[in-house]
């Protein structure tokens, strides 16, 4: 029953991740169409540290707490204020304490070494966003420590539709009433404390009906406390953060570098707006890449290893090879019929050929995390956060070295050639640990093939008969592009499946398994 209520609970939790990922990615488009390609650059200034508070408050933090109640509890202590509640609420509060203290002071600093002096204020604002933290995210783990997960999901679903619903009236008001472009920024930081706000409330309801608490009495485990909070709380969170540590990157050098390139501030900060319209679509497509593998992993553990050494094979390389055929698929896909979907995004085809080579990190990212998540379950921490703060460095140093000499270009390169790295010592290091891991050996390349090269024809195809984009209106490029994706993405998992890349026990854990299995005896 234990078990079952863990498994529930788990995919209820990555049901409500999905749903915050797939918001999180999708406001900015509507953004962007409101304030342009330099509003955009704007809040894409300021998001890697606002989208670092959101990873440390839905996922790290979390984490950390839910280890720490069930060991307690495993050991016979229930939480209570004065040994529990207290003590962690305060390592919480020192540690964000000192981000937002750190953010604060250097605001000015921090806005002179990204290029724009604009922004002093839009950090100092983003900064707030970290007190409120340690409330929620003690709340959150208690929770999830007590294998109970709706006030998590709710409250994790309630904080992302506080924060896109003001960004976006922000965005609005910006574009109507002629505000400062600088105020997009603002109103980020603003959306970050109303959105905590809002996930605090939630969870204290649940709090006050539930009473998590007791009078139970035992020593403070301080040294404890504070190595599992920033173990779990902060290394082991990275995972999550890859892509906004990336972006962290480009904040840092992009306009420096841009301006190095030839190009005046102005014309630099614009430039970066176009580049970062890739950035919600990689998103969502490493959503989509990654999230089913990673519904796959939470058995991913020691103890089932240990047990059921075939087994727990099977499981990671199901996970890893599901995650290259979806990401895979999406690339493809998504760099065939570019040019359309940034006109009907963005407004205009601006940057295209810069985007294609950025939207690769789609399938990269999305093998990356899968692996790196598979490696944490197995207790390879503190190394999976050493191999993304490598990619960073890679990322950092590839901006300073390719954007003077390529433009915006070499900084999809700089993406692309981190992530290849990334993805390659993930992989590496589980096969270096795992023998019997035989990665993308289970890869079925010939259905492969055949599904992607099906996929593109038809793209091509429908290039050619239509004649392109510039025969539709927004309204009828929206009809085109929702046909022509469904349709090529039915045709890529049809001919997956008949062309034998799943196991029947891979496709009963998909929806309308039967169906999948019927049309795989077909072949």
């Amino acid at each position: 029953m234990a078990s079952d209520k863990m498994v529930k609970g788990a995919l209820l939790l990555t049901l409500a991740g999905l749903i915050s990922k797939v918001l999180s990615a999708g406001y900015r488009i509507p953004l962007q169409n409101l304030t342009g390609d330099v509003g955009f650059y704007v809040y894409q200034q300021v998001y890697p540290i606002l989208g670092i508070a959101l990873v440390l408050g839905l996922y790290g933090f979390p984490s950390a707490i839910s280890k720490i109640t069930v060991d307690l509890k495993g050991n016979g202590n229930n939480l209570s204020f004065r040994n529990f509640y207290l003590p962690v609420l305060l390592i919480l509060i020192g540690i964000n304490l000192a981000l937002f203290l750190f953010l604060r002071l250097n605001a000015d600093s921090i806005a002179v070494w990204v290029g724009d002096r604009h922004l002093t204020n839009t950090y100092k604002m983003a900064a707030f966003v970290f007190l409120l933290l340690p409330f929620s995210v003690l709340l959150r783990g208690v929770f999830q420590g007590e294998f109970f997960m709706v006030p998590t999901a709710l409250s994790q679903i309630g904080e992302q539709l506080f924060r896109v619903g003001i960004i976006i009236g922000a965005a609005y008001l910006v574009a109507t009433q002629g505000l400062n472009i600088y105020e997009i920024g603002k109103a980020g930081g603003v959306a970050g404390l109303i959105g905590v706000c809002g996930s605090i409330f939630i969870l204290f309801l649940f709090f006050i009906k539930y009473k998590p608490v007791s009078n139970d009495n035992y020593p403070i485990p301080w040294n404890y406390y504070m190595r599992t909070i920033l173990t779990f709380g902060v290394v082991a969170s990275m995972n999550h953060m890859i892509l906004l540590l990336l972006q962290f990157a480009d904040s840092f050098t992009l306009i420096p570098s841009l301006v190095e390139y030839g190009l005046t501030s102005y014309q630099a900060m614009e430039t970066k707006g176009v580049y970062d319209r890739g950035q919600p679509l990689i998103q969502l497509g490493t959503v989509l890449g990654s999230s089913f593998a990673l519904a796959l992993i939470p058995a991913i553990t020691q103890r089932n290893l240990k047990a059921d050494r075939d087994a727990f094979y099977k499981r990671v390389q199901s996970s890893v090879v599901f995650s290259f055929y979806i990401a895979a698929g999406a690339t493809i896909g998504l760099i065939i019929i570019f040019p359309e979907a940034n006109v009907l995004l963005f407004q205009n085809d601006e940057g295209t050929a810069t985007l294609r080579v950025l939207v690769v990190a789609i399938v990269l990212s999305s093998i990356s995390i899968t692996a790196l998540s598979i490696l944490q379950g197995l207790g390879y921490i503190k190394r999976t956060a050493g191999f993304i703060l490598g990619a960073l460095f890679i990322k950092w140093i590839g901006n300073q070295l390719l954007v003077p000499t390529l433009g915006v270009t070499g900084a999809a390169l700089a993406t692309v050639f981190s992530l290849l790295a990334l993805c390659t010592i993930a992989l590496f290091e589980l096969k270096r640990k795992h023998q019997g891991l035989t990665m993308f050996k289970k890869v079925q390349w010939k259905s492969f093939l055949i599904a992607a090269s099906s996929m593109i024809g038809f793209l091509l195809l429908m290039e050619l008969i239509t004649g392109g984009r510039l025969s539709f209106s927004r309204v009828g490029l929206l009809v085109y592009i929702v046909s022509i994706v469904v349709i090529g993405g039915g045709i890529y998992i049809s001919l997956l499946i008949r062309f034998g890349a799943f196991t029947e026990k891979e496709l009963a854990m998909l929806p309308f398994a039967s169906k999948l299995t019927r049309l795989q005896r077909r072949k």
